[in-house]
């Protein structure tokens, strides 16, 4: 079984959806300067790349990222094109290209365990209201180009960052129809 890892790479002055904070790296230490070990120093929005929001990112009073469901990060998923026809799986991932969804599509996918996007954003304020209001959790920033429309098994594993609205995530599909 192949193994596609969809997620978008963190670097510095990488693109960041407009108002977050950029993201910075450099080395704190460094064995070239005398010390026993490099160690890089990060600095970055929860929000960068790809990564998960949890429901207090747009719910007040919602819960962080260590409350989410772990049953709903791993399991089956569905590759799909969008827009286009939105499937019953249990987790949908969207090759959106850029676009995002409207409301009546949001609330069309409260079904699903997860919902995932591979641009910066799923959709306005009340498209992640009613997703993560409704128990869905959202996972936005994938790189989906080299996981064409169809099933995979979804392994998310967003940062575990106690009480954060959101966490980026290492985000893998396995393919098991080769």
């Amino acid at each position: 079984m192949q193994l596609i890892d969809v997620t978008a790479p963190i670097r510095a002055g990488m693109p960041v959806y407009p108002g977050d904070p950029p993201v910075r790296m450099e080395l704190a230490q460094a064995i070239a300067d005398g010390d026993a070990y490099n160690v890089t120093r990060l600095d970055l929005g929860l929000h960068t790349g790809t990564h998960v929001d949890a429901p207090v990112h747009a719910i007040d009073g919602g819960a962080g990222i260590e409350a989410l469901p772990l049953d709903a990060l791993v399991g089956p998923a569905e590759v799909v094109d969008f827009p286009g026809r939105l499937p019953g799986a249990p987790r949908i991932l969207l090759r959106a290209r850029g676009a995002t969804l409207g409301l009546a599509e949001a609330q069309a996918l409260t079904h699903a365990l997860l919902v995932g996007i591979d641009g910066p954003t799923i959709g306005g304020e009340e498209v992640h209201r009613t997703l993560l209001a409704a128990g869905v959790v959202v996972l936005e920033g994938l790189d989906l180009r080299a996981a064409g429309p169809g099933p995979y098994e979804l392994l998310c594993l967003p940062l575990l960052v106690e009480g954060a609205d959101g966490a980026p995530a290492r985000v893998l599909l396995r393919d098991s129809r080769r």
